[in-house]
């Protein structure tokens, strides 16, 4: 998982958190775990994107995107590279 800030580069969020799941069930997981933790402290959801069988979730929260991966999709997007000049928060792996 990789957290980029944004904020300097774009209006269109303050956050990118960035995370790869190996299947479908895991990226189903991680979306379901996600709402569910926000949903805890009162967040919802401006809108979600995409699915599991297509290998990308997007979750907007408006200020921060979480970008939910599957491995080739998140090869094939870059976001670390097209981010770059980006600060990088976070990185777990």
């Amino acid at each position: 998982m990789v957290v980029l800030d944004i904020h300097n580069l774009t209006v269109v969020a303050d956050l990118f958190v960035i995370c790869t799941g190996d299947n479908e069930r895991q990226l189903r997981a991680i979306s379901r775990t996600v709402i569910e933790a926000t949903d805890k402290i009162g967040l919802d959801p401006r809108r979600t994107e995409g699915t599991a069988e297509s290998g990308w979730l997007l979750i907007d929260y408006g200020d921060v995107v979480v970008h939910i991966f599957g491995d080739a999709e998140r090869q094939f997007y870059r976001l670390e590279e097209v981010w770059a000049e980006a600060q990088t928060l976070l990185v777990i792996q």
